[in-house]
Protein backbone atom coordinates (compact mmCIF):
# COMPACT_ATOMS: atom_id res chain seq x y z
CA UNK A 1 0.00 0.00 0.00
CA UNK A 2 3.06 2.48 -0.19
CA UNK A 3 3.09 4.89 -2.69
CA UNK A 4 -0.84 5.55 -2.86
CA UNK A 5 -2.49 8.20 -1.51
CA UNK A 6 -4.88 6.76 1.20
CA UNK A 7 -7.15 9.33 0.85
CA UNK A 8 -7.43 8.67 -2.45
CA UNK A 9 -7.57 5.32 -1.91
CA UNK A 10 -11.01 5.60 -0.01
CA UNK A 11 -12.38 7.52 -2.55
CA UNK A 12 -11.64 4.85 -6.11
CA UNK A 13 -14.52 2.07 -4.49
CA UNK A 14 -17.48 3.79 -4.85
CA UNK A 15 -20.04 0.96 -4.39
CA UNK A 16 -20.77 -3.03 -4.63
CA UNK A 17 -22.11 -4.40 -7.67
CA UNK A 18 -25.33 -6.41 -6.36
CA UNK A 19 -26.84 -8.44 -9.15
CA UNK A 20 -27.25 -12.35 -10.36
CA UNK A 21 -23.74 -12.39 -12.43
CA UNK A 22 -22.03 -11.08 -9.77
CA UNK A 23 -23.22 -13.10 -6.73
CA UNK A 24 -22.49 -16.31 -9.00
CA UNK A 25 -19.11 -15.01 -9.77
CA UNK A 26 -18.62 -14.40 -6.38
CA UNK A 27 -19.48 -17.94 -5.00
CA UNK A 28 -17.77 -19.45 -8.16
CA UNK A 29 -14.37 -17.67 -8.11
CA UNK A 30 -13.97 -16.04 -4.92
CA UNK A 31 -14.51 -12.63 -7.37
CA UNK A 32 -15.74 -9.90 -5.61
CA UNK A 33 -17.42 -6.99 -8.06
CA UNK A 34 -16.77 -3.13 -7.11
CA UNK A 35 -18.39 0.08 -9.34
CA UNK A 36 -14.83 1.97 -9.19
CA UNK A 37 -13.94 5.44 -9.84
CA UNK A 38 -13.60 6.12 -14.02
CA UNK A 39 -9.81 7.35 -13.28
CA UNK A 40 -9.07 4.28 -11.31
CA UNK A 41 -6.41 1.38 -11.92
CA UNK A 42 -5.60 -2.16 -11.41
CA UNK A 43 -2.63 -1.37 -8.70
CA UNK A 44 -4.87 1.58 -7.24
CA UNK A 45 -7.82 -0.71 -6.97
CA UNK A 46 -5.78 -3.61 -5.63
CA UNK A 47 -4.60 -1.09 -2.80
CA UNK A 48 -7.81 0.05 -1.74
CA UNK A 49 -9.50 -3.04 -1.47
CA UNK A 50 -6.39 -4.47 1.03
CA UNK A 51 -6.94 -1.11 2.88
CA UNK A 52 -10.82 -1.05 3.55
CA UNK A 53 -11.37 -4.56 3.75
CA UNK A 54 -7.94 -5.77 5.36
CA UNK A 55 -7.95 -8.96 3.04
CA UNK A 56 -5.27 -10.50 0.21
CA UNK A 57 -5.81 -9.55 -3.13
CA UNK A 58 -5.00 -11.79 -5.37
CA UNK A 59 -5.71 -10.02 -8.73
CA UNK A 60 -8.13 -7.40 -9.93
CA UNK A 61 -9.91 -7.21 -13.64
CA UNK A 62 -11.27 -4.08 -15.09
CA UNK A 63 -14.14 -3.59 -17.65
CA UNK A 64 -15.68 -0.15 -18.58
CA UNK A 65 -19.10 -0.14 -19.06
CA UNK A 66 -20.74 2.11 -21.85
CA UNK A 67 -23.86 4.16 -20.62
CA UNK A 68 -27.71 3.20 -22.39
CA UNK A 69 -29.19 5.18 -24.90
CA UNK A 70 -32.52 6.56 -22.93
CA UNK A 71 -35.46 8.16 -24.69
CA UNK A 72 -38.32 10.39 -22.70
CA UNK A 73 -40.19 11.70 -24.96
CA UNK A 74 -38.53 12.97 -28.03
CA UNK A 75 -35.10 13.92 -26.18
CA UNK A 76 -32.72 11.56 -26.41
CA UNK A 77 -29.90 11.14 -23.67
CA UNK A 78 -27.47 8.50 -22.49
CA UNK A 79 -26.25 7.42 -18.83
CA UNK A 80 -23.09 7.67 -17.60
CA UNK A 81 -20.05 5.26 -18.69
CA UNK A 82 -19.15 3.42 -15.75
CA UNK A 83 -16.17 0.77 -14.63
CA UNK A 84 -16.51 -1.52 -12.52
CA UNK A 85 -13.77 -4.12 -11.28
CA UNK A 86 -13.44 -7.87 -10.45
CA UNK A 87 -11.40 -8.34 -7.79
CA UNK A 88 -10.20 -12.14 -6.82
CA UNK A 89 -9.02 -12.49 -3.37
CA UNK A 90 -6.50 -14.80 -2.37
CA UNK A 91 -7.59 -18.37 -1.29
CA UNK A 92 -8.92 -18.21 2.42
CA UNK A 93 -9.94 -14.98 2.17
CA UNK A 94 -13.47 -13.27 2.49
CA UNK A 95 -15.58 -10.18 2.21
CA UNK A 96 -18.49 -10.13 4.23
CA UNK A 97 -21.27 -7.09 3.62
CA UNK A 98 -23.74 -8.24 5.61
CA UNK A 99 -21.80 -7.79 9.13
CA UNK A 100 -23.68 -5.44 11.42
CA UNK A 101 -22.06 -2.16 12.15
CA UNK A 102 -22.38 -1.28 16.51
Amino acid sequence: MSGFNQERLMKLILAPVVSEKSTLVADRHRQYVFRVSQDATKPEIKAAVELMFKTQVQSVQVANVKGKKKRFGRYEGRRRNWKKAYVCLAPGQEINFATEIK
